[in-house]
């Protein structure tokens, strides 16, 4: 199956003063940590959705991944600050640490938060939840594993982050 790896997020959250909503994922991804940036699979579907979902072009470099979110109030972090793990293989995941959401929960005006996957909302309710007592609503994972989600079925359950906001 392969080794463990000690792996460590290295990317900081994309938000300011002006974020309201907060998307976490579990991980940056071997080809994200390659690339610098959330999100960096060219198969992962994140910024075709939240593109869609707000009626703009799909950013292409890091800047404008990062101009995006903020003009759209959004901002971006992942639930794991480190962790030891095989390959991309979540299921692999242990010996986590995790990222001080609650912190950045309380120093922002974040309103609201979801979680791109259900491990990611499975370790915001583990590590994070009890802390601040916000609750994460759980959105369908952008991931090219979630293949039996189609693009039309994300777009469906990802536009609630718009709603109230």
């Amino acid at each position: 199956m392969g080794e463990y790896e000690r792996i460590s997020h290295g990317f900081t959250p994309v938000c300011d003063e002006n974020s309201r909503i907060l998307i976490l994922g579990t991980l940056p991804s071997g080809k994200s940590r390659e690339t610098g940036f959330y999100y960096g699979h060219p198969q992962n579907r994140f910024w075709k959705v939240l593109a869609a979902l707000f009626e703009e072009a799909v950013p292409e470099t890091i800047e404008e991944k990062k101009a995006f979110l903020l003009r759209n109030r959004v901002a971006v972090w992942d639930v794991i600050d480190s962790c030891d793990i095989i390959g991309a293989s979540d299921s692999s995941i242990r010996n986590v640490v995790p990222a001080d959401v609650a912190g950045l929960l309380k120093k922002t005006g974040i309103r609201r938060v979801f979680a791109n996957g259900a491990l990611a909302k499975k370790l915001y309710d583990r590590y994070t939840r009890g802390q601040i007592g916000v609750e994460a609503m759980q959105l369908p994972s952008t991931s090219p594993a979630n293949a039996r989600f189609r693009m039309e079925d994300l777009l469906e359950s990802w536009k609630i982050i718009r709603d109230g906001d």
